[in-house]
């Protein structure tokens, strides 16, 4: 009874402790909020009744009446980028990096924004001037992915090679996908020129790195193909399809040629359907056709197309078959035949692009690197219908 008792006189004491307490953060509260320029606390109303030009006019206000806001510069900057208010931004993040008053943590900070202001707006030698003024701080992995960027934009491949190997996990499969990518580029820019050394030298440095590049084999075919080994071009050739057999399209006509100008048309032939036979491709069997309507006449390639669609029924085989029929109908039939391409013909227009498989992008052309995500070799060589149609 004597422990109870106790506690009856401690129970007020604790209230009137919480009480003192609560006062207290009120208090404190109730001061910093009128700490606050009123500019800021209007901000906020416009900001929840979804009026975010208003809110940023009384944002930018607060600034001005209070610039030690360091944190509402910061929020404001980045706002302006975002809205594509780039000048507005760069102005923001260079006040405060001018400003003496701020931590060296900050100072990186606002010049990391300043550097991604710079690139928004186009303007790469300023930001790479920023990033490189970054290299060797805490900032210094984040200014090295922004430098890559740049460098890709000016397509200033050898400095991108650099850079890339400066990375943390320049190791990973992503990396030497990219970095291989470089080196095809320096060495396409080298067989326009006919250097043929240096292309040799960035074909192998891109094979070293990554051993699948599919696209240092197809350059290197077309130097050997230019020094007239026509031979040694199809073995190099062939080698794709243990690379990446989805990519054989973009070597097809390159194969039918080199094997004509060897005189062994029926070889590059055979090997044509071989490949189509066990790597089934839309683009493949679009070269294979085109073929064999120029050499063997439109029934051999209607045989063709007929027996691909028992194995792979789409409309664009189907649109293939079509026009091979045209030929081969008689004037009765013509009229039927054409009315029922046109119909299929519209629906394939929208099968027939390339769709990259980072970002979903769609173009009708393939790229190396997707022109929306910058992704490379995110656009392998196969028409949506094919995706749709795999399991």
């Amino acid at each position: 009874m004597e422990i109870e008792f106790w506690w009856l006189l401690a129970l007020p004491l604790f209230f009137a402790l919480g009480w003192l307490a609560a006062r207290i953060d009120i208090r404190q509260v109730v001061h910093e909020s009128r700490a606050l320029p009123r500019s800021y606390l209007n901000g906020l109303n416009f900001l929840l009744n979804e009026q975010p030009d208003k809110a940023i006019d009384e944002f930018v206000e607060a600034v001005r009446i209070d610039p030690q806001t360091v944190e509402l510069h910061f929020a404001l900057g980045s706002l302006f980028r975002r809205r594509g208010e780039t000048d507005r931004a760069i102005r923001m993040h260079q006040l405060l990096v001018d400003r003496e008053d701020i931590t060296e943590e900050q100072r990186l900070q606002a010049l990391g924004e300043l550097g991604q202001d710079y690139l928004k707006a186009g303007l790469l030698d300023r930001a790479e001037a920023v990033f490189l003024r970054l290299r060797g701080t805490r900032a210094n992995d984040v200014a090295l992915r922004y430098l890559l960027e740049i460098y890709q934009q000016e397509k200033d491949w050898g400095k991108a090679i650099d850079v890339a190997a400066a990375l943390p996990d320049h190791e990973s499969l992503h990396w030497r996908t990219e970095v291989a990518n470089f080196h095809c580029e320096l060495a396409a820019q080298a067989l326009a020129n006919s250097r043929f050394d240096e292309v040799g030298k960035h074909v192998d440095a891109a094979l070293a790195t990554n051993r699948r590049c599919v696209r240092a084999s197809l350059i290197q075919g077309d130097v050997l193909v230019a020094q007239g080994k026509d031979e040694a071009a199809l073995e190099v050739w062939k080698r794709i399809e243990s690379q990446d057999p989805v990519y054989l399209a973009l070597v097809a006509e390159r194969v039918m040629n080199a094997y004509g100008r060897l005189g062994l048309i029926e070889q590059g032939h055979q090997l044509l359907h071989a490949w189509l036979e066990q790597h089934p491709s839309l683009d493949l069997l679009d070269e294979l056709f085109h073929w064999e309507i120029d050499k063997l006449g439109p029934k051999a390639a209607y045989d063709l197309v007929r027996e691909e669609l028992r194995r792979n029924p789409t409309l664009l085989g189907l649109d293939k078959l079509l026009e091979a029929a045209l030929l081969t109908a008689s004037p009765e039939q013509r009229g039927d035949i054409e009315l029922i391409k046109q119909l299929i013909h519209g629906h394939t227009r929208k099968v027939a692009r390339y769709r990259c498989d980072a970002c979903g992008f769609k173009a009708r052309q393939f790229h190396w690197r997707c022109p929306a995500c910058g992704g490379w070799e995110t656009y392998p060589p196969r028409r949506t219908e094919e995706f749709d149609l795999t399991p």
